[in-house]
């Protein structure tokens, strides 16, 4: 059976139209100065190199210019100096700086924002649920369509280890940069797109090269209010078009603060927790010897999920220091019929964000009675039931014990390096204290 929900998908351009729309590309361009041959010949943008070091740095980077003067904070100066003058020049379909928000009262402290701009009055299009890989569509709306405007900086790695800033670098169209572009339709204050390798146009799906890129944005950021999200097919990912999102929001998530328990730590130094006391289930990942270690470690549990097609969701928390892996059955609960129509009313799509607890909100009066309860009741749908985590959890673990032995020719299994005895089932349900929306579904 193919399952679908309707949907309104989110606009992140501002040339995103309707995916049946024909293509008007003529001679000498399009018109439109997008990402594609008809006007990328001579194209030029600002790029940021980083230093290509294999650790997680604790401390801010700088941007050293090409004559080596000036250095220019990354985050602060150039993402987001960018960033506002996009605003400036009224790229955003709104202006997310004036949307309301709040900390809800409460153990964790829920956000909740009240973003009615987000809610797009277009005609409702049918998105596939049950299949978290599919083939990249190019008829569709794709990244490759975007305005060169829309773009910020090239992100790539420096081919000196020397970090630098290039104001005006031509567009390799050979060899396919990553590039940071805008969401014009933010969240939050600084929203943007990481699209790793754009002209290569690969569909929606970790790799372990995309990946650790993402990290290395987030080392090189250097700010814990700084992070980094990715949602799969399946878990309200609206473009199948690899991308990972990233603002700036000077709280700590909720997720950030629920305990955790540690399952294993791997040969290679990663730490693997479970998540207790929170709405939805997952594995907390932390540590490694040295960055592509902890990178390798996530990516391959992500594609272990999309091969055994698990929609997931993935948090980039503390400068790229804690990952958090939630995968989720919203959308095909959604898709079955088994969803209430009172959550269903929220029109809250529960993607990374909501999932971490920054929950957007379409409506006022969700927004006006938002709660912890409803919160949790909400992200508690979201979650796994213990029982199917547990077979995931043993998935995953086959997987990364694979993928070492490949690596490094480690033939011992992860799960015998533990040295902490798992937590007692009385003593995980005592932490659950005055949420008994913790169910298995």
């Amino acid at each position: 059976m193919m399952l679908r929900i309707k949907r309104v998908p989110t606009v992140v351009s501002n040339f995103q139209k309707e995916e049946a729309e024909e293509d008007s590309r003529h001679a000498g361009g399009c018109g439109r100065n997008c990402f594609r041959n008809c006007c990328l010949p001579g194209a030029k943008l600002p790029m940021y190199t980083f230093k290509n070091v294999n650790k997680i740095e604790g401390e801010k980077k700088s941007v050293v210019s090409e004559n080596k003067e000036h250095p220019v904070a990354f985050l602060d100066s150039l993402l987001l100096g960018e960033w506002e003058d996009r605003m400036q020049r009224g790229l955003f379909r709104y202006d997310v700086t004036a949307c309301e928000t709040k900390v809800i009262p409460g153990q964790y402290g829920f956000i909740a924002q009240l973003n009615e701009g987000r809610h797009l009055k277009k005609r409702p299009t049918e998105f596939r649920v049950d299949k978290v890989l599919q083939p990249f569509d190019e008829n569709k709306f794709n990244f490759t369509k975007v305005g060169q405007e829309e773009v910020l900086f090239q992100f790539e790695p420096s081919t000196d280890n020397e970090v630098k800033f290039f104001p005006n670098a031509p567009i390799d169209i050979e060899n396919s940069p990553s590039v940071v572009a805008i969401n014009v339709s933010p969240i939050e204050y600084g929203h943007v797109l990481l699209i790793p390798r754009i002209l290569e146009c690969l569909p929606q799906r970790i790799d372990r090269e995309s990946f650790l890129l993402a990290l290395y944005m987030a080392a090189e950021a250097g700010n814990p209010y700084f992070r980094l999200g990715y949602n799969s097919l399946g878990a309200f990912a609206t473009i199948n078009h690899l991308h990972f999102q990233a603002y700036y929001l000077a709280v700590q998530f909720p997720i950030e603060k629920a305990p955790t328990r540690k399952i294993t730590t791997t040969s290679g130094g990663v730490k693997i927790c479970d998540i207790l006391n929170y709405p939805v289930r997952g594995l907390v990942f932390e540590g490694g010897n040295t960055l592509e270690e902890l990178s390798n470690v996530i990516s391959d549990s992500c594609i272990c999920l999309q091969d055994n097609n698990i929609p997931y969701n993935v948090l980039i928390a503390d400068s790229g220091k804690r990952i958090f892996l939630l995968p989720q059955c919203y959308a095909e609960k959604q898709a079955l019929g088994e969803v209430s129509s009172e959550l269903l009313d929220t029109q809250v799509n529960p993607a990374v964000w909501e999932i971490s607890g920054h929950m957007v909100l379409k409506r006022k009066e969700d927004y006006e009675e938002a709660s912890e309860e409803n919160a949790w009741r909400l992200l508690a749908e979201v979650s796994l039931s213990e029982e199917r985590l547990h077979e995931v959890k043993d998935l995953l673990f086959e997987a990364i014990s694979c993928s070492m032995e490949e690596d490094k020719g480690v033939t011992q299994n992860i799960l015998e390096e533990s040295d902490v005895s798992p937590q007692s089932l009385e003593d995980v349900d005592a932490l659950k204290g005055s949420h008994p929306a913790i169910m298995s579904v």
